[in-house]
């Protein structure tokens, strides 16, 4: 099981939508315009093909205080960030140490996206990175932390966060 989380309106519902239709037979080619999207009220599972079955389970932003409940069955966690918002980076940097300091996600490997990169007002990873000291959250966390800047809007470093599921699912693992 591979965890979707971050705060409410970063794009996570868009991506697993665009992720799943890269997977599926039919995503060889151009994804074509976004689909429409609603805010996750609750938890949404969905099946992607990397090519083995890997499960996402989206979480609404607006259910952090209840996260830690679905850390079970975690063996992957993508953690979203909107680089297009830097009021809300804050409040998404507190949530993503409670994440990488919560034992039941010890050993999870993690791949933080900031999406929206497509917007004019977007932070560069180096800024982001630099603002929420990233290197020193990384060299203190107990996982294995990748990042990417993505955007979920337009496809942009989607075929990335395909190879990094693949990746962490190998049957090896």
């Amino acid at each position: 099981m591979c965890l979707l989380l971050g705060a409410a309106g970063v794009g996570k519902t868009l991506l697993v939508k665009r992720l799943q239709k890269l997977s599926s037979a039919d995503g060889k080619g151009d994804l074509g315009d976004p689909p429409p999207t609603r805010p996750t009220v609750g938890t949404d599972l969905t099946d992607i093909v990397v090519p083995r079955k890997i499960t996402i389970r989206e979480l609404g932003g607006c259910m952090g205080p209840i996260w830690p409940s679905y850390y079970g069955d975690c063996h992957c966690l993508l953690f979203m960030m909107d680089a297009a918002n830097p009021t809300q980076l804050s409040a998404s940097c507190v949530q993503l140490l409670g994440l990488l300091s919560a034992e039941g996600l010890a050993e999870a490997s993690v791949l933080i996206l900031f999406n929206k990169i497509d917007l004019p007002c977007y932070m560069t990873i180096e800024e982001m990175k630099s603002l929420i000291r990233l290197p020193d959250i990384i060299a203190c966390a107990k996982q294995n932390i990748t990042t990417a800047e993505i955007s979920a809007h337009k496809g942009t470093g989607l075929s990335e966060v395909m190879h990094w599921l693949q990746d962490t699912h190998r049957p090896d693992r």
